[in-house]
């Protein structure tokens, strides 16, 4: 990536910002709430291999970053819904784009992987 002075440096706030956003859970949540606002089991369901703790440090993460609202529905019993935010959804287009990016680079990760693997046996 060629560097102008206009490219912000990466700094460890933003590898701080990032390491949170790509962690194992982040983008799946993300993901999942792009399409509508969710309560907590509905998200389990969605991210079907997720624990409840993990599920529950990954949504506290986001919403501290800003890119989820935690949403108390004054019902009975009370219930909360977890919605991406406005700043969240400004990154539905890049979560979009890795998918995509991964969808159609994967089989030649997939070659690349096999080649190394072949070249370490040897």
């Amino acid at each position: 990536m060629q560097e102008t002075e206009d490219t912000p440096q990466l700094t460890a706030r933003h590898r701080e910002l990032l390491d949170q956003m790509l962690d194992k859970w982040s983008l799946q949540i993300m993901e999942a709430l792009c399409d509508q606002p969710l309560r907590f089991n509905e998200l389990r369901r969605a991210v079907p291999v997720v624990t409840q703790k993990s599920l529950t440090t990954a949504l506290r993460r986001l919403e501290r970053n800003g890119m989820v609202e935690r949403v108390v529905i004054q019902t009975r019993p009370v219930a909360v819904e977890y919605r991406i935010s406005p700043v969240g959804r400004t990154l539905q287009g890049l979560i979009d784009a890795l998918l995509l990016w991964t969808a159609d680079t994967l089989p030649e990760v997939e070659l690349a992987r096999a080649r190394f693997d072949e070249s370490q046996l040897a």
